[in-house]
């Protein structure tokens, strides 16, 4: 694929995966504000508590594969139908474990309530076994936009039915039957409507062969979902439901904003560097670029929502949530440079080197639970920055695996971000000082958005930043091209 080429095809993948996050993200706004006016943090809590036993269990079932699928240069029809047979029987089997297991669940948090929820949250494997094969299929040939329409109709699906269940009374049950509603949709779409579909021979000769690559990062994921939920058990067990929800509340709004920027990277950075990676100058000057693309995006998000975080709180989900703006904005600094993390450990994955991302991980978790465990007798805040920290640190491992198979130098990674972060802590500081005396909340709120969306436009426009400019040139370019579309449409019709 030439030069040319596969910089359209990034470029596309790019801007439906933001158009695709973008979307979702906005949704899970507008269903997580009506939520939250109806519910609790004790609510959220009890979903919560659950979330390090769903992330696990399901690690497990994908195994890996669409990761290994993704970097086989050539897939076959039974590659695929061995990993839809293989993922849909364990997605029983673990549901038919995890039932057995819901007492025991509920006895180590003491709530009883906890058998019932886990019992519905648990069918979640079920169906989402059904989409791991179809989905490996999509993300293969970069199908952005069409998985960007599934998963928009699949929120759309299980936010109003979050919402009418909300409304009559099923309080955290309803949370759960959102979530397997959203899997459920999303699975039966993706049969659908990806191209591919299962047959009914089985053949485990592919699985043998991708389980080489595929187990490293099926260990490797685990330890991931440890990390990421080591906060929903300490907090469930040391503390209360209720403070895990603010918690959790906090830690979502900050993963809604990175989650638009790291799917629009994932959506593509795997494929893409496994399409150059036999030209080291060619995948050199690809990640480059998706370096300073997400510092462009990520520094001016992530601290965007850290500086309105108490008027975004306080206006849209009320004066009780208030307890999770400290954890907002300290997980904004963790999320505005999470997107380099992703971009490493799938550099890694596609030169196949799942056991240096096994390791990596496997460090970063075992630092990171130390830590924790270590600080949690003065409190939450404390460890909650040390796991940060830990995390910050643990970058240097990932820079120095990825220049094993780049050409990358600190010096060139702070050329490439600095910029950013530099006019991100500008543009903040600006508004801040021009809105320090407005004291209604309501415009405190429109006018910190709106002068930092300009401020920083401006200081990309004076400085020449060639990602600002290509951006723009692009969206220009998709604009023209529709427009021309109606235009022609419009001919026809008269015709």
């Amino acid at each position: 694929m030439g030069e040319q080429s596969l910089k359209e095809k990034t470029a596309k993948g790019l801007f439906w995966g933001g158009i695709s996050n973008g979307t979702q993200q906005l949704l899970n706004l507008l269903f997580g504000l009506v939520l939250a006016r109806i519910l609790n943090a004790e609510d959220y809590g009890m979903v919560g508590m659950l979330a390090i036993f769903s992330a696990i269990a399901s690690t497990i079932q994908e195994s890996g594969f669409t990761a290994a699928l993704a970097n086989e240069k050539e897939v076959r029809h039974k590659d695929y139908n061995a990993v839809f047979w293989f993922c849909s029987i364990l997605g029983v089997l673990f549901y038919f474990i995890l039932f057995a297991l819901a007492p025991l669940i509920a006895r180590f948090y003491d709530r009883p309530e906890l058998v019932g929820l886990s019992r519905i949250v648990f069918l979640g494997f079920v169906l989402g076994g059904l989409s791991i094969a179809p989905g490996a299929f999509m993300f293969k040939r970069l199908m952005v936009k069409r998985k960007a329409i599934i998963d928009i109709v699949s929120l759309l699906c299980s936010g109003t039915v979050g919402i009418l269940l909300a409304l009559n009374g099923f309080a955290y049950y309803g949370l759960a039957i959102q979530t397997v509603t959203y899997i459920g949709v999303g699975s039966v779409l993706k049969l659908l409507f990806s191209g591919w579909y299962p047959t009914w021979e089985f053949s485990a000769e592919p699985l043998r062969r991708m389980f080489g690559f595929s187990s490293k990062l099926i260990l490797t994921n685990i330890f991931t979902q440890l990390n990421n939920n080591m906060f929903s058990v300490i907090l469930g067990k040391l503390y209360n439901a209720q403070l895990l929800g603010f918690y959790a509340q906090g830690e979502k709004w900050m993963n809604m904003c990175h989650n638009t920027i790291g799917g629009m990277i994932l959506g593509v950075a795997q494929p893409v560097l496994v399409e150059v990676s036999s030209d080291v100058e060619r995948k050199s000057k690809v990640f480059r670029k998706m370096i300073r693309f997400g510092a462009f995006i990520s520094f001016p998000a992530l601290f965007g929502l850290a500086f309105i975080g108490h008027e975004f709180i306080e206006i849209l989900l009320g004066e009780k949530w208030l307890p999770s703006v400290p954890y907002l904005q300290l997980f904004c600094i963790w999320g505005s440079i999470r997107y380099m993390f992703l971009l490493y450990t799938n550099l890694l994955i596609s030169q196949g080197k799942s056991d240096l991302y096994l390791y990596g991980m496997i460090l970063t978790g075992a630092a990171q639970l130390c830590v924790v465990l270590a600080l949690s007798p003065f409190g939450i805040y404390p460890m909650v920055i040390a796991y940060i920290v830990t995390f910050l640190l643990s970058l240097i491992y990932w820079h120095l695996c990825a220049s094993r198979f780049i050409h990358l130098s600190w010096l060139d990674l702070m050329k490439d971000i600095i910029p950013y972060l530099g006019s991100s802590i500008i543009t903040f500081a600006l508004a801040y000082y021009l809105t320090r005396q407005i004291e209604n909340i309501y415009l405190l709120f429109f006018a910190k958005v709106i002068l930092s969306v300009l401020i920083y436009m401006l200081i990309m426009r004076l400085s020449n930043s060639v990602i600002y400019q290509e951006s723009v040139a692009f969206l220009t370019k998709k604009r023209d091209a529709q427009g021309s579309k109606t235009n022609d449409e419009q001919r026809l019709r008269q015709k």
